[in-house]
């Protein structure tokens, strides 16, 4: 009886530590299968422990190339998605203007339209436009649907903005510029932010829109999807571990600093 109302009481963690489990686990296989010396093209079976993937990461001829592509699209992706996102996020919530209500619908379509049709429209877009594909067109395709995104992100965090420290900035003399760079932009960060994170990672692991607009173009995910065809590197369990390593770590640290901060502004009260 004693064990049962235990595990009641703690249910809830329990039921959570379960699903992070679970979320976590394919991240576990690729890191051990990322020590593994395969016999053969595929990486699938477990046959002996080497680093020797670890030391040259970039023994795949193109995957590095791939891997800088990627990282190169989703860095202006995401630049490109945040500043415009912001923008319209502010306006979508500041200001009252006609079709107000229409773009708002406009904004979700990309987040509840599949990916393939969205790839297929931009795809026909770029035809008739008579663009060549490649870089660029990735780029504004990744644009285009990481913008919602970011629109929504921010647009939370400013909705729940109190407009009353806007204004006890403005009675203390601050101009349109200092109150915006002071009160306004630290306020709206954290969304911000969140957008920023959020379109950096689609942008990054998109295949099926990037696949339709990349023309002879190369991403990182399409080089992933191409190997598991004719053969799967280690290299790619070895880029996939520093990934999600690196991103683990940002969280860390994003956590530590916010919790300095608190600490701080307690100390300062």
């Amino acid at each position: 009886m004693t064990i049962v109302n235990w595990l009641k009481s703690r249910l809830v963690v329990i039921a959570g530590l379960l699903t992070l489990a679970y979320l976590l686990l394919p991240n576990v296989v690729v890191t051990v299968f990322s020590f593994n010396n395969p016999k053969g093209r595929f990486n699938y079976q477990w046959q002996k422990f080497s680093t020797d993937a670890w030391r040259d990461p970039c023994g795949v001829s193109g995957m590095c190339e791939s891997l800088a592509l990627s990282l190169q699209i989703a860095l202006w992706a995401t630049l490109g998605a945040t500043l415009l996102g912001t923008l319209i996020a502010f306006a979508l919530v500041r200001y009252r203007f006609r079709a107000r209500g229409a773009v708002n619908s406009l904004i979700f379509l990309p987040m509840a339209m599949p990916e393939v049709v969205m790839a297929a429209s931009l795809l026909t877009l770029f035809l008739n436009m008579g663009a060549q594909l490649g870089f660029w067109t990735i780029l504004i395709a990744h644009v285009m649907f990481c913008l919602s995104f970011v629109v929504v992100a921010v647009k939370a965090r400013v909705m729940s903005m109190d407009p009353r420290l806007e204004q006890a900035a403005q009675d203390l003399y601050a101009g349109p510029f200092q109150t915006f760079w002071r009160v306004t932009l630290p306020i709206a960060a954290p969304g911000i932010a969140a957008g920023a994170l959020l379109a950096f990672a689609l942008s990054f692991d998109d295949f099926i829109i990037t696949n339709f607009n990349a023309g002879s173009t190369v991403t990182f995910p399409m080089f992933v999807w191409g190997s598991a065809q004719r053969g799967t590197p280690v290299q790619i369990n070895v880029i996939g571990t520093a990934m999600f390593v690196v991103a683990v770590l940002l969280v860390l640290v994003s956590m530590a600093f916010t919790r300095h901060s608190k600490r701080r502004d307690r100390q300062k009260a």
